[in-house]
């Protein structure tokens, strides 16, 4: 058992993990909004209720670690406590509170660290990766590429925490307010610039609970479906502006002590995206204590050298006993069906044939608690567990395959994205209909086929005349697809020659 323990300006946090074998498997998680950069005066002294809100949580934390041995526990602090000129007072009695040494890391050392969590907990890409941090205090910036030590760490004194202070200090919201905090926010990143723009990075993470309380803002107003665009923030800054203040901001899902820190972090982003060229942005599930934790590890001498999902999807498969004979018969109906529509799919193919995979392994994890509307048990365990490896978006499009396995349709409507996702889960939906008697028998030979108005699938006439469950089922699927406009065909196939 290990655990890390986070002493954020904005939030402190502890991650406690059990390590089995490559596996790193979380165990407990603590969030507590301590807000401790809005305690530092002009003098860099923190005031005596930002230390004792962080001396309660600290205690909290200490009891929940209480028992593991000092070798297991590592407690780091961030950029407040970098800067704050009695930090060391604090720390001393925050270690008696927390029961383990608290160690001030350097901005360039936290950098690599959220690096670390990152890159374990997202799938392992050739391409160099940008990964931006907007916390409480300070902003980190890392390029690099697999699990190997990034080649650019920077950290700059600028987080959402004081930005929102500087900026918007009664919580009132106005277009100059934001131009002047994203106007500072782009003389800060001047210094790093070149140098990131330089390093060749294809994709960019956001690794914070700025770039997840973003993008949850951007599904709430309906932006994005959760990326971080240039075009969304500003939809989203104007919806702040309307609404006036913070107290009046109404965005389902971010709880209050982040929306106060929203408009700091937005403009932060905002100029982030600008100075940096950024077109797109996907929020990552991994951090500064992902991070420790794998640190940790690697000190312990346990490496962990492979495609995260590929583990957690065994784990989840052996965790609720999934018959792997079944799955591997959906599996493979399912990708040769779907290998038909690579040219729908386009780049995607390559992710969502993956994608396709993952929920044919896991389609029928929900049997372990009931067979009755097992899909909806498999798709709520896939939406609500952790699944290191997987990203957020991942992790809901995974979910949503698996929900519309069977039955009926409408239900993930709102959760299908385009035709190349139907077509993806019309290939699972006809792989466990095809699959239903879980016997080794032969299937006939299967045609799938796409035009502008139709999916087309070709079973030969003489097999469905001979399974007349299987031709009625296939007749009943047909009808389902029309419930949502979207026309299925079965059609006799010609033998082949």
């Amino acid at each position: 058992m290990l655990a890390a323990v986070d002493l954020g300006s904005n939030s402190f946090r502890l991650e406690l993990a059990r390590v089995d074998g490559p596996r790193v498997e979380p165990v407990d998680r603590l969030r507590e909004p301590v807000r401790l950069a809005g305690g530092l005066s002009r003098d860099k002294r923190l005031d005596s209720d930002a230390q004792a809100r962080g001396l309660a949580a600290l205690a909290r934390f200490g009891e929940r670690l209480r028992g593991l041995e000092p070798m297991a526990v590592r407690a780091v602090g961030t950029n407040t406590l970098r800067v704050a000129r009695n930090a060391a007072d604090f720390l001393k009695r925050g270690e008696a509170a927390l029961g383990f040494p608290i160690e001030v890391i350097a901005g360039r050392e936290e950098a690599r660290l959220i690096w670390v969590g990152v890159t374990h907990m997202l799938p392992k890409s050739a391409e160099p990766r940008l990964v931006v941090d907007i916390g409480g205090g300070s902003t980190e910036f890392v390029v690099g590429h697999g699990f190997v030590e990034p080649h650019l760490a920077e950290s700059i004194y600028m987080g959402c925490v004081g930005w929102s202070t500087r900026f918007f200090p009664d919580g009132e919201l106005d277009r100059q307010s934001f131009r002047s905090a994203e106007l500072a926010a782009r003389r800060e990143l001047q210094v790093i610039e070149k140098a990131v723009r330089k390093s060749g990075w294809q994709e960019a993470v956001g690794s914070s609970g700025t770039a997840r309380a973003i993008s949850q803002a951007l599904i709430a107003i309906e932006a994005t479906d959760g990326t971080i665009t240039a075009d969304g923030m500003e939809a989203l800054r104007d919806a702040m502006i309307d609404a006036g203040t913070v107290s009046a901001l109404a965005l389902p899902g971010l709880k209050t002590d982040r929306l106060q820190v929203l408009p700091g972090g937005l403009a932060i982003m905002s100029a982030i995206f600008r100075e940096l060229q950024v077109e797109a942005m996907l929020p990552a599930n991994g951090g500064l204590c992902d991070g420790l934790i794998h640190d940790q590890i690697a000190r312990f001498g346990v490496a962990d050298h492979h495609d995260r999902r590929e583990s957690t999807v065994a784990h989840l498969m052996s965790l609720y006993q999934v018959e792997t004979a079944q799955s591997q018969r959906v599996e493979q109906t399912a990708l040769g069906l779907f290998g038909a529509l690579e040219e729908l799919a386009a780049e995607r193919y390559d992710a969502l044939c993956l994608a396709l995979a993952h929920a044919s392994r896991l389609h029928e994890i929900g049997l372990a608690i009931a067979h009755n509307g097992y899909h909806k048990h498999s798709a709520y365990i896939v939406e609500q567990g952790d699944m290191p490896g997987f990203t957020s978006m991942e992790q809901a499009q995974l979910a949503s395959l698996v929900l519309g396995q069977t039955g009926k349709l409408p239900k993930v409507e709102g959760r299908i994205r385009d035709r190349a996702e139907w077509g993806a889960l019309l290939c699972l939906r006809l792989a466990v209909l095809l699959h239903r008697s879980r016997a080794d028998a032969a299937l006939p030979p299967l045609a799938l086929r796409v035009t502008p108005k139709r999916f087309v699938l070709g079973v030969d006439p003489q097999w469905l005349e001979a399974n007349p469950l299987t031709d009625y089922a296939l007749s009943c699927e047909a009808d389902e697809w029309k419930k949502i406009d979207i026309n299925v065909e079965i059609e006799g196939l010609a033998p082949a020659k």
